[in-house]
């Protein structure tokens, strides 16, 4: 099997590095000059969770596909989601005739390459961390699984995720799911809130979420990812099999409480302990803005804000956070704990005492 992997950030390109030292032939495309450069001299070298390192040379690394290469079985598009399009239309011409697509983008990558190729698509739900450390060099930064699906509830619709899960077991425990959607929605829901909340705060989860009002507009996230879900027709699926977005997202009740309650205590304490599990993680949203590359707000928070809008369910909450990092790229404003705390006076607090007072 042929496989080119588009994208060498992160968690592509310690992808194409677990394939290419299984024996699997493949490509890597990578956008910057300087990674292909590393590639081609030194190779990959990624570093595991427990410290242990390795290294293996990579097969023709490229900046961009020509002439001669391919046609590949299977494609893997690891590209950020802003330029995922793009990528899809790249890559088709060199790909076998209804050969699969795998889209492991944040968000809902699967309908925008669906609209472009049909069913030749196959969900990748990413369920660990990886960073880049500099050009070649990927680093492992937290343990996880990945899990495949159809996009279409239709089971037999496109290709079988199964046979580009036994070929993904290499990287990490795969797993096929019938419910893609569901798994989506739940990473979603969690990328809605650590991502955006850790680059507007601009430090690690840890820091993040040991503050109480950044736990509180942690909380109000989920609950406006979790409605939208629900009036799209989806069920959300506990996160890792464990972590069950309907349960600890904030309710009308809790909030309506004026000192707590034992059900809001264990919503925070959930958060508090996420934030430990994973405290030394930083937000790739707030990578990309440090690098001056545009950030992936539009195809979080920003698509819950707009499907939202169609479905008649308010987000106030997510769309502030739209606007406060789309601030922050735009260089009006900076990265701090400070803007976190003003947003939840400002769209939380504020109009709490407003409803009390009322």
């Amino acid at each position: 099997m042929k496989v080119v992997v588009v994208g060498c950030g992160g968690i592509g390109g310690v992808l194409a590095a677990t394939l290419t030292r299984a024996g699997v032939d493949t490509t890597p495309v990578a956008g910057n000059a300087n990674v292909v450069a590393a590639l081609e001299s030194r190779g990959f070298t990624v570093r595991e969770l427990d410290g242990t390192e390795w290294s293996v040379a990579a097969q023709g690394p490229r900046v961009a596909l020509a002439a001669g290469d391919g046609p590949f079985d299977l494609a893997i598009l690891a590209t950020q989601n802003t330029t995922l399009e793009r990528a899809v239309r790249d890559t088709l011409p060199f790909l076998r005739p209804e050969a699969p697509i795998v889209t492991i983008q944040n968000g809902l990558p699967e309908e925008r390459a669906r609209a472009l190729v049909g069913d030749r698509v196959i969900g990748c739900v990413v369920g660990w961390g990886a960073s880049q450390t500099s050009p070649g060099y990927y680093k492992r930064t937290s343990k996880g699984g990945l899990t495949l699906g159809r996009p279409s509830a239709d089971p037999a619709s496109g290709p079988d995720p199964h046979g580009v899960a036994a070929l993904l077991e290499c990287a990490s425990p795969t797993l096929v799911t019938d419910d893609l959607a569901g798994v989506r929605w739940s990473k979603l829901a969690i990328n809605c809130m650590t991502s955006t909340l850790g680059a507007i705060g601009g430090v690690p989860l840890g820091r993040l979420l040991s503050h109480r009002p950044i736990r509180r507009i942690g909380l109000e996230i989920l609950a406006e990812v979790h409605a939208v879900a629900l009036a799209s027709g989806v069920k959300v699926q506990p996160v890792g099999g464990t972590l069950e977005i309907d349960r600890i997202a904030i309710t009308d009740a809790e909030r309506a409480q004026t000192f707590g309650s034992p059900s809001l205590a264990y919503k925070h304490s959930v958060l508090m302990a996420v934030g430990f599990k994973y405290r030394r993680m930083r937000s790739s949203m707030l990578y990309a803005l440090e690098r001056g590359r545009p950030p992936e707000i539009d195809f979080l928070n920003g698509e819950i804000v707009r499907r939202g809008e169609r479905l008649g369910v308010p987000t106030p909450v997510n769309a502030a956070l739209v606007d406060e990092v789309s601030a922050i790229a735009a260089g009006r404003a900076t990265s701090g704990l400070d803007r976190l705390r003003a947003l939840h006076d400002r769209v939380i607090a504020a109009p709490r005492r407003t409803r009390l007072a009322a």
